[in-house]
């Protein structure tokens, strides 16, 4: 008996203790059901999983494996270093009503975000501090519906992943379902993959948030959320304005019901720079398709966008630089330069949330952005008005914080050096607004610049105190001149 046994263990990995109890030598794997979980849907099996977890940890590392089944867990699981969870095919973890999981820890911070940012224990899945950590596999965990949306109650949890300071995170081949407040949550980490990810939150709020995060590449992600899907921020919750930068996501499907498809912010303390966005296909989102937003101080540079897709929009872009200063140590007011935009075509649909730039003032304003075959529908369908500046609330991100834009298309206020490039704008149905107005911004171009001519607007392009502006070979969709007005703006060519 003991020869077999050795035999079986040389195979398969694993050690037979006394007690009769299997372990993984180093690099092994761990199954669940070897440490007591049940996997019958109705059995609380989170102990369990925390003993496979801790076993994977004390052996060095290794892999703890859900086979087909139903987990429910009702208390937080404790992830630990060295430690990839592989759900299989069939296999789900769910969430549990018993409002047993771990208490919100305190947090000085608190003041500088919303409650579901500043707090980290209450989750399915929680570590902190931990190295080369994932879940992989082709399985599913969801909350069930018992993940809160909003403030939890003590035992309450109101998110599936949260994660703060780690390095090396493997995100891949998963489902997240019915999340909560989020259905992953990280913050502080580094070093982040994921591939063929999904997030289906559409009934709940956030997909995914990547805070002060650094070197994250994210290919084929699939998420439909409520809120923000995939959204980049930076807050103080961990008591340090952070960096953040060295993004890739390529390959993803995004929609947001209520929110935003693909942002930045609003949450932005620390800075962000050197990022690479191509290949998104984005159907819906009823703020921003494409959010790019420093409220809080930050400086966002070196963002580009490639080959995106965008339909039900309510606003394709939004850029805007915000004075809510909402972090600790006193933070000024951020700035946004360095973006580009190549081949992104967008259908806008409901409010009309003109696309936007929109700066601080005249010292803070959005910078050296370029639209290169940038092409936008909009829903158009409103009379004429008057061409002043419309209402901001600086303290809000939101498209709606400022009032109707007296443009269809692009309203740029307080920027400099933009290009529209072989880019285009029209309406669904005629519109007595103008295609597009520059105000108080420097170096602004339009070039092989196409835009559809309402039948009552009183001009197509305006420029209000531009200091150098340029339109050159630039038309209507019709083909005829486009019809300018300059108010105290000089040209450059």
């Amino acid at each position: 008996m003991k020869k077999l046994l050795l035999i079986i263990c040389a195979v398969t990995g694993l050690v037979v203790t006394g007690a009769g109890v299997s372990v993984a030598a180093p690099g092994g794997v761990h199954d669940v059901r070897d440490y007591g979980a049940k996997g019958d849907g109705s059995a609380n099996d989170s102990a369990a999983i925390d003993r496979a977890i801790t076993a994977a940890n004390a052996a060095g590392g290794g892999t703890v494996r859900f086979t087909a089944g139903t987990y429910k867990s009702a208390n937080t699981v404790h992830l630990k270093s060295n430690v990839t969870i592989q759900l299989d095919a069939g296999a789900t973890v769910t969430g549990s009503g018993a409002d047993t999981y771990d208490k919100p820890e305190p947090n000085p911070w608190d003041d500088y975000q919303d409650y579901g940012h500043s707090h980290f224990h209450n989750a399915m899945f929680f570590g902190d501090k931990l190295t080369n950590i994932g879940f992989t596999g082709a399985g599913t965990i969801d909350g069930g519906g018992h993940l809160i949306t909003g403030n939890p109650k003590s035992g309450e949890a109101d998110k599936i992943l949260s994660l703060t300071r780690c390095d090396g995170l493997t995100l891949s081949g998963i489902k997240l379902r019915r999340g909560g407040h989020f259905a992953a949550l990280i913050n502080g980490c580094a070093n982040v993959v994921s591939d063929r990810l999904t997030i289906d939150t559409a009934s709940d709020r956030d997909g995914w948030n990547i805070i002060s995060t650094t070197n994250v590449t994210i290919t084929n992600a699939s998420i439909a959320a409520n809120d923000d899907a995939l959204a980049f921020k930076s807050d103080y919750a961990l008591g340090a304005k952070l960096p953040n930068g060295n993004v890739t996501v390529t390959g993803a499907k995004l929609s947001a019901v209520c929110c935003n498809a693909l942002m930045f912010g609003s949450e932005t303390c620390g800075d962000f720079s050197g990022y690479r966005f191509s290949g998104i296909t984005i159907t819906g989102a009823h703020k921003s398709g494409i959010g790019i937003v420093s409220m809080d101080g930050a400086k966002i540079s070196d963002v580009h966008y490639r080959d995106i897709t965008m339909s039900g929009t309510y606003s394709p872009v939004m850029m805007k630089i915000g004075t809510r200063k909402r972090c600790g140590n006193n933070p000024g007011v951020g700035s946004i330069s360095g973006i580009t935009f190549d081949n992104i075509t967008g259908t806008h649909t409901g409010s009309n949330f003109s696309p936007t730039i929109w700066g601080a003032d005249s010292g803070h304003r959005v910078s050296d952005v370029t639209f290169t075959g940038v092409r936008l529908s909009v829903p158009g369908g409103s009379g004429t008005m008057g061409t002043g500046v419309p209402s901001n609330t600086a303290t809000d991100y939101n498209p709606k914080s400022i009032g109707t834009r007296p443009s269809y298309g692009w309203y740029v206020r307080y920027a400099a050096g933009v290009r529209f490039v072989d880019s285009s704008v029209e309406f669904a149905k005629d519109d007595g607004r103008p295609a597009s107005i520059v105000n108080n911004s420097s170096d602004i171009t339009f070039d092989h610049f196409t835009a559809e001519k309402g039948t009552k607007s009183p001009f197509d392009i305006g420029f209000q105190s531009v200091t150098g502006y340029c339109v050159k070979d630039s038309a209507t969709t019709s083909g005829s001149t486009l019809r300018m007005n300059t108010t105290g703006s000089t040209p450059t060519c």
